[in-house]
């Protein structure tokens, strides 16, 4: 078995009955990107990201987002020293492999955005001096839903940074009773220890990048990507960036299910965890209930499968 094979099996043995999201997340690693987790309180979205953290035999942070968090708490600061009379650079918890973002929205918009470098450039940048990230860099982020007390929204810039969102859900009865008794002596995730070190993961990565893509399944992304900025229910359709990402998650996909290539069905997959967070609903939309889900699916069907 494979180290992406070893790191699934892992993650299973901690989220019970969520086969689906474990490869998610999996994807954004092995694509080398980032992954935002949003739901209720409780359903496992800390010990997710914790549970891949411990995977990986690189430097884990762990910054819990709260009002009164400062940007400088996430990227460090230039510290005086009376000794030597001169000013040097401290790093702050970004500097690491794996940075887990906890209930990012309840900070305020400006710390949030502390993070747009980061993420997408893989550097940060103090008092106009760039200090690289190390690699592989994956951000984790969890929040709870806009609608709980003491949340702010993403701003739409730093949502369209993260490569997928999904959702964790409430478990089946006989999951839930499973993980009940998993947790009678000690939880689960104390027993996980490192299966990969961070240059396995960044050799990984590379190999992701040598999985084939048709010409017509390139087509068939971008066709995707378009038809949500014709969308009337949509303000927002998807960015460019989204269908660089919809490429390079569908490549790692193909990867964890042991092909050199894409096929149609793994960018269906994909398409709604990569775009439903990147869309804004009108207002009209929005007050309807429909959720932006709904929309981005209901698009996949209003563009012709290549053959």
């Amino acid at each position: 078995m494979n180290k992406t094979g070893q790191i699934r099996d892992c993650l299973r043995s901690v989220i019970h009955g969520r086969p689906e999201v474990v490869d998610l997340i999996l994807v954004a690693l092995c694509s080398n990107g980032h992954v935002l987790i949003e739901d209720v309180p409780g359903v496992g979205k800390t010990t997710l990201a914790k549970g891949l953290a411990r995977l990986l035999d690189g430097a884990f942070h762990r910054i819990q987002f709260t009002p009164d968090l400062l940007p400088t708490d996430i990227l460090g600061g230039m510290i005086y020293s009376p000794k030597s009379g001169e000013f040097s650079f401290r790093q702050g918890a970004v500097f690491c492999n794996v940075l887990l973002a906890d209930e990012i929205n309840r900070a305020s918009p400006r710390t949030q955005a502390a993070l747009l470098e980061a993420m997408n450039e893989r550097q940060v940048t103090i008092e106009g001096v760039t200090y690289p990230l190390p690699e592989p860099f994956i951000v984790i982020a969890t929040q709870n839903p806009i609608e709980h007390h003491g949340t702010y929204p993403l701003p739409e810039a730093e949502l369209d940074r993260f490569s997928m969102q999904m959702k964790i859900g409430y478990p089946e009865a006989a999951q839930e009773v499973a993980m009940v008794l998993g947790q009678r002596e000690r939880h689960p995730i104390d027993d996980l220890r490192p299966v990969a070190s961070a240059a396995e993961i960044v050799e990984i990565q590379k190999q992701v990048r040598q999985v084939a893509v048709d010409l017509s399944v390139v087509e068939y992304m971008a066709d995707l990507v378009r038809r949500t900025r014709q969308e009337p229910r949509l303000q927002l359709g998807g960015s460019p960036r989204a269908t660089l990402i919809l490429y390079r998650t569908a490549q790692a996909l193909a990867y964890l299910r042991a092909r050199d290539y894409v096929v149609p069905d793994d960018v269906k997959e994909l398409f709604v965890p990569v775009l439903a967070h990147r869309v804004m609903l009108d207002t009209k939309t929005r007050y309807s209930g429909v959720a932006a889900a709904e929309v981005v699916e209901a698009v996949l069907d209003q563009v012709a499968v290549p053959v």
